[in-house]
């Protein structure tokens, strides 16, 4: 896997090659030069890390520019570039506005309510679950506002039929 990262404002051209057995080591290209290391978690935010005979403890948090990573006394600014993230990240905190129904995208019967009639969500909140073709969807909220409608619980619906309404 080939990837772009950003470590303090550095470009770099990194492809990972995964371990052949569970008990290899990492292989990666960093600019070409090939690297090996081993990586273990030790916490949910800190790694040690073995490269070169050289023994690093690694600890990283997540910030809204991405990635702070601390080792020997010194901070790295990482990001990671994924060409794809646009996407994913247009339109981001923009809501829909006024009256919002959501219909069901196929037939389905409704297995779980996550809100109620009466309660403010906000944008992203799931409202309910639909299960279709053995498969379970969450619906989720397209805007902040006051649930005003919402299908039972066991009930069955068909496409396109009206799931719930948020004001």
């Amino acid at each position: 896997m080939k990837t772009e990262i950003i470590i303090n404002g550095a470009r770099r051209s990194v492809e990972f090659a995964p371990p052949r057995d569970a008990g290899a080591r990492a292989s990666f290209a960093v600019d070409g030069r090939v690297v090996e290391a081993d990586a273990v978690r030790v916490s949910p935010s800190t790694y040690s890390i073995l490269i070169g005979g050289r023994s690093l403890e690694v600890t990283v948090e997540e910030t809204p520019a991405g990635l702070l990573a601390r080792a020997n006394g010194r901070e790295f600014h990482v990001e990671i570039v994924d060409p794809r993230s646009w996407r994913r990240g247009r339109g981001a905190g923009i809501e829909l506005e006024g009256r919002q129904q959501l219909l069901a995208p196929m037939p389905g019967k409704i297995v779980r309510v996550l809100a109620a009639a009466g309660q403010q969500v906000t944008a992203g909140q799931g409202l309910l679950v639909i299960e279709a073709m053995k498969m379970q969807n969450e619906v989720r909220s397209p805007k902040s506002g006051t649930v005003e409608k919402l299908v039972g619980e066991g009930q069955t619906v068909n496409a396109g039929e009206v799931l719930a309404v948020v004001s």
